[in-house]
């Protein structure tokens, strides 16, 4: 009988009782609700931000480079990666290459220096009616081609960025004053 006794004490619960379950799928459920909203918000504005470093990037690239090469640079919207598209939607890619006779056109002695890949998660970037592409010349100047490019998300323009660039080849970002549509 001592044994059964010994034994008997020795046994530890393991486990949850039904209250402690639901309290901790409660709190769960809350918690969850109200960072899922939170987490969506986070990413677009990750994915803006970068979408928006990428472009940025290719600019300061195609100026440092035709300052660089003493000879023009052009970027181009581009849906292949090997010529122009000729449009006003970057939004399926673009590219910076050595123009140089300046005629905005990939031709067989240019050289191709960087591709830029769709962009991703549905957001669009596009620049004005007439801004087709992006020239600078040996001096870093992009006199001409100084335009607005909008990047926008499924938030609309509230939360879209405007990419401004100016004369002298400056590129500044605005927060919610982009064109979408």
């Amino acid at each position: 009988m001592n044994n059964v006794f010994k034994y008997n004490q020795l046994q530890i619960q393991c486990g949850f009782t039904m209250v402690e379950l639901l309290v901790t799928l409660s709190l769960a459920s809350i918690l969850l609700s109200v960072a899922v909203p939170s987490y969506r918000t986070f990413t677009q504005d990750n994915l803006m931000v970068v979408h928006s470093n990428n472009f940025a990037s290719s600019i300061t690239l195609a100026k440092s480079e035709a300052i660089r090469r003493s000879s023009q640079a052009t970027m181009c919207p581009s849906t292949n990666g090997t010529s122009c598209t000729g449009g006003t939607v970057w939004s399926d890619g673009w590219l910076v290459f050595a123009d140089a006779n300046g005629n905005g056109v990939v031709d067989a002695g240019d050289q191709i220096l960087h591709v830029n890949a769709a962009l991703s998660g549905g957001n669009t970037l596009r620049s004005g009616p007439t801004r087709t592409r992006v020239t600078f010349t040996a001096n870093g100047f992009s006199s001409g081609f100084n335009g607005t490019f909008s990047l926008c998300d499924s938030r609309g323009a509230t939360y879209s960025r405007a990419l401004v660039l100016n004369n002298q080849g400056r590129l500044r970002s605005e927060t919610g004053t982009g064109t979408c549509g």
